[in-house]
């Protein structure tokens, strides 16, 4: 079991897979993060045309994808507002699967993941199913349980345009066994109301995410005032815990930055979290300097070491193999 008990270490997040060494969201980026040790692969799901969920970080796809190059899609180029943003792409949700499966990824960020360009143009975009799918096989070959953990993109804007993500979620991961409150799944979201419905049709684990700014875009749209700072208050945590196994937060909520980005103090959110049984898993733990902290330049390992040391339940990682080798975990 993967799943986090008193004196087990804290679970390796496979952020996008193992997105530091092969583009994200691919099976090559998931299946490498498993070979690496991994715990969890994590997916990012949004809706094709005819309602089958697949990985992308985006529903506009011209930064992950070759779509700009498909003169044949040309005319599918649009803008549309998502989440209250005004974006210009490509969007999955006017594909159908098979037209996507056309396509080829590409590196979100090659100016810093040259190497990784070097698989442009040679992966497709995965399902959900198919990333299921991988994980099974490579769960029987190494005899040990890998567990997904699939967030859901946008689930608000989706439910506007008819393709609500929730149900096919729930109904892919039934028909593939995963089932009950110690199931190897902790599923994901931005936005609450829609993890406050899904704990009425499931008993899968879920976690709330809080960003370090801003608010839950179904707050905004019901005209809620509440900020994402006052769910991680003593009594938001309370009310997360109704219908939440877990938080997934932004570091810097844990332990904030200078305006020089030095490391300040730690906060008490990682002991407020567990006094009232949440887990807390934390993101996005990168190698490259741009994303460090001053005090961890040219040291990836060594902000995983401080981490850990605050007793966080897991990590999100696009180096999985790098969290393998900190000494506190």
């Amino acid at each position: 079991m993967v799943k986090n008990f008193p004196g087990t270490p804290p679970i390796i997040i496979a952020h996008r897979g193992a997105s530091g060494y092969r583009p994200e969201h691919t099976l090559a980026a998931y299946e490498l993060a498993i070979a690496l040790g991994c715990d969890y692969v994590e997916p990012d799901l949004v809706s094709t045309k005819d309602g089958v969920l697949i990985a992308r970080h985006e529903n506009e796809i011209s930064e992950t994808t070759n779509v700009a190059d498909r003169p044949e899609f040309a005319h599918l180029q649009t803008t549309k507002i998502i989440d209250g943003e005004s974006k210009t792409g490509w969007f999955t949700e006017d594909f159908t699967l098979a037209e996507l499966k056309t396509l080829r990824a590409k590196e979100r960020i090659p100016q810093l993941r040259q190497q990784n360009t070097a698989y442009d143009g040679l992966l497709e975009i995965p399902t959900l199913q198919e990333i299921i799918d991988l994980v099974k096989i490579r769960s029987t070959q190494s005899n040990r349980t890998i567990g997904i953990y699939p967030e859901t993109k946008h689930p608000t804007y989706f439910q506007s345009i008819g393709l609500s993500l929730e149900e096919p979620l729930l109904a892919t991961l039934q028909a593939n066994d995963y089932q009950g409150a110690n199931a190897p799944v902790f599923i994901q979201s931005f936005e609450v109301s829609n993890l406050q419905y899904l704990s009425t049709k499931t008993d899968l684990p879920l976690v709330q995410l809080i960003n370090a700014g801003g608010q839950p875009y179904d707050f905004v749209v019901n005209g809620n005032v509440r900020t994402y700072a006052d769910l991680i208050t003593t009594s938001g945590l309370a009310a997360i815990r109704k219908y939440a196994q877990a938080i997934g937060v932004h570091k810097n909520l844990l332990i904030p930055r200078d305006n020089t980005n030095k490391l300040l103090s730690p906060t008490s959110l990682v002991t407020d979290a567990h006094a009232v049984s949440l887990l807390v898993h934390v993101w996005t733990f990168r190698n490259e300097d741009i994303f460090l902290p001053l005090d961890f330049q040219g040291n990836p390992q060594g902000e995983y070491d401080l981490f850990f040391s605050l007793g966080i339940d897991g990590v999100f990682s696009d180096y999985p193999d790098t969290v393998k080798k900190s000494k506190n975990r």
